[in-house]
């Protein structure tokens, strides 16, 4: 077992919390994970975000849909690839949230203690 959470663990279960939301597409999801951590000091690689994501459609977690960005087509040409789950996607998801979850309270009990011992 791993001494912390590993980076691409911790981006899935944010990533899926998003698909869950249906809050957009990759890029957007990297901006709006930037900004929420800002303040912590972290900035999640924009590579990480993709192979994460990569990794989730490899799973059959999610699927991907291409449209395009704007509303209206003669405007904007950019097409954007949306996330969604797969039939078996949603479960796959609740299983590994969990099993992230235990890593989790793994982690903050040994911060919590290594804080306590060194520093309290």
């Amino acid at each position: 077992m791993a001494f912390m959470i590993a980076q691409r663990a911790f981006i899935k279960v944010y990533l899926i919390t998003m698909v869950e939301q249906q809050r957009g597409y990759g890029y957007q999801m990297l901006e709006e994970l930037r900004q929420q951590f800002k303040d912590h000091g972290y900035s999640p690689p924009q590579s990480e975000i993709y192979r994460a994501l990569h990794e989730l459609v490899q799973e059959g977690v999610l699927y991907r849909t291409k449209q395009l960005k704007g509303n209206d087509p003669r405007v904007d040409f950019q097409e954007i690839v949306l996330y969604h789950f797969t039939d078996e996607g949603v479960e796959k998801a609740k299983l590994y949230k969990k099993q992230v979850k235990q890593d989790l309270d793994r982690c903050l009990g040994i911060l919590h203690k290594a804080v306590s011992d060194n520093f309290g």
